[in-house]
């Protein structure tokens, strides 16, 4: 009985949290028409969704040593476009089941760390500096780790829960720095 009343909770808080994130206008209709967040030398990559223009970022969450921060090397907040691109913190709610993520020390690898997204588990991704002393985020894309640099969700709002159409990845080769891209269905 507690998990079924667990479970209903859960579905409203994501409906009303799905309503609250829409767009009143329109979104773009292609993908290349979304807003492209600025860049910064902590930047890892971002999310949109095509429910609307609001992009999720994903920085490096760096210490004054200039290593990342131990219990929480990721950073995740809302650039709000649909508000005039003002940023904004996660949720509690966002940041635990929808797009936060799950981030632990690699095992034998000082200063990486391994990590899934809460709302997607099944790839996971290693967050670490490069030979640069850049932050980067590796991620599975065509089944070979691929610094990523954003994600793209498409996303059907027509049922009482929003479902996943697919995923598109974009990234760079680790060896070659040349563009990777992916799309899948999960």
């Amino acid at each position: 009985m507690h998990i079924s009343k667990l479970t209903i909770l859960f579905s409203i808080l994501l409906t009303f949290n799905s309503l609250a994130q829409k767009n009143k206008t329109t979104p773009p209709s292609s993908v290349e028409q979304f807003p492209v967040p600025p860049t910064s030398s902590v930047s890892l990559f971002y999310v949109q969704r095509s429910s609307n223009i609001n992009t999720i970022i994903y920085d490096a969450n760096l210490g004054a040593d200039k290593k990342l921060d131990v219990k929480n090397p990721v950073h995740t907040y809302w650039i709000r476009y649909n508000e005039g691109g003002k940023k904004q913190e996660l949720s509690g709610v966002q940041r635990s089941l929808a797009y936060g993520l799950h981030t632990k020390a690699t095992a034998g690898e000082s200063g990486s760390y391994d990590g899934y997204f809460f709302a997607y588990r099944k790839r996971k991704f290693v967050v670490k500096m490069n030979p640069k002393g850049e932050p980067i985020a590796l991620f599975p894309i065509n089944g070979k780790m691929q610094i990523l640099k954003k994600v793209f969700v498409k996303v059907d709002e027509s049922g009482m829960m929003p479902s996943v159409i697919s995923v598109e990845l974009w990234g760079r080769d680790v060896a070659t720095d040349k563009e990777v891209y992916e799309k899948f269905k999960p």
